[in-house]
């Protein structure tokens, strides 16, 4: 049996899509192009296949080529990743959620100074 694909972006997929959110759109090999690191063009083809599948991304043919693009924005993948992360830790709570943050020894003063003036820029709306 195959394993489960993921509902939220991996890690090869994220890398992917910070690609083509970067450009816009590109082929296989400019994606390939783009990335940190040394891939083989299957695998960065079969990943955007996944991600098409995934309605992530959608093609469009020019010439011999297939053009992949981003359907899927970056604030509304960053969304639903922190919605999954909320319903998988935090039982669906987005205030235990923001405790936790709270609650972390590496959060600076001048962090948690900004949190709270969005906050109250919040509440005042």
């Amino acid at each position: 049996m195959p394993p489960k694909q993921s509902e939220t972006l991996t890690e090869a997929e994220l890398r992917i899509m910070e690609v083509l959110w970067a450009k816009g759109s590109g082929t296989v090999q400019e994606v390939l192009d783009k990335l940190p690191m040394t891939l083989a063009y299957n695998s960065v083809l079969t990943t955007i296949r996944i991600l098409e599948k995934k309605r992530y991304v959608r093609h469009v043919k020019e010439g011999r080529a297939h053009v992949y693009a981003p359907v899927v924005h970056r604030e509304e993948a960053t969304r639903s990743e922190i919605r999954h992360l909320v319903g998988r830790f935090f039982r669906n709570s987005h205030e235990a959620l923001v405790l936790n943050i709270l609650q972390d020894e590496k959060i600076s003063a001048a962090d948690l100074k900004h949190l709270r003036e969005m906050l109250d820029r919040s509440e005042s709306k």
